[in-house]
């Protein structure tokens, strides 16, 4: 199970479970995976140019007005953006997606036409190509359809990856529970009394 995070005894169950509830969001609600994408990378850009500009009026006390300072205010002026038209901007993407997906698949197809004059070329090869062209004609119209549609999958994939998440918490805790502890050392037990060193007597033998 792939984690990530600092693991602690209820870091791990609290991940999973937001993870869960993510999913049971985007798949309730019929979020638009591809809205999402413009709302997280404006986030991004906004994080970036708010530190930009702690920094900047860093510098600024010490005498110094870089140009990341005006660099740091237009990133928060393009997330702002992105916020506010974050639906136009989710369509013109998926519009873009469905035209270039669209040209490359007449375009495949385009090639295997000409090589059928030299070449046979098998139904199978077609595929690929006609699969692509479809695609790209179903973004460009639908392309409400498309977001929604990765909205349900990545839905599914939150719920997936969170349940497995907790599974291998529980898992994780029961095996720590049944961890055997080692047997106690039995103690060496050493004569009370001390011994006493006696004297021997040794009796000289004349060698013959």
């Amino acid at each position: 199970m792939i984690t990530f995070g600092y693991n602690s005894r209820f870091s791990s169950p609290l991940r999973a479970l937001v993870f869960v509830a993510l999913g049971i969001l985007m798949i309730v609600a019929k979020a638009d995976a591809m809205e999402l994408v413009v709302k997280i990378f404006a986030a991004f850009i906004l994080a970036a140019g708010i530190v930009s500009i702690l920094v900047g009026f860093r510098q600024k006390k010490e005498g110094t007005m870089p140009l990341s300072f005006f660099n740091a205010l237009t990133n928060v002026v393009i997330a702002a953006l992105l916020f506010m038209f974050s639906g136009f901007v989710a369509k013109f993407v998926s519009y873009l997606l469905g035209f270039v997906l669209f040209g490359f698949g007449m375009f495949q197809l385009s090639v295997l036409m000409s090589m059928r004059k030299n070449v046979q070329v098998s139904i199978a090869a077609y595929i690929f190509p006609v699969l692509v062209t479809l695609a790209g004609v179903v973004i460009f119209f639908y392309p409400e359809f498309f977001g929604q549609s990765l909205g349900l999958i990545a839905g599914i994939a939150l719920i997936v990856y969170g349940a497995s998440d907790l599974i291998s918490a529980f898992k994780m805790k029961s095996a720590k529970g049944d961890k055997v502890t080692p047997a106690p050392e039995t103690p060496v037990e050493t004569p009370s009394e001390p011994i006493e060193a006696k004297e021997v007597e040794y009796e000289k033998v004349d060698e013959q």
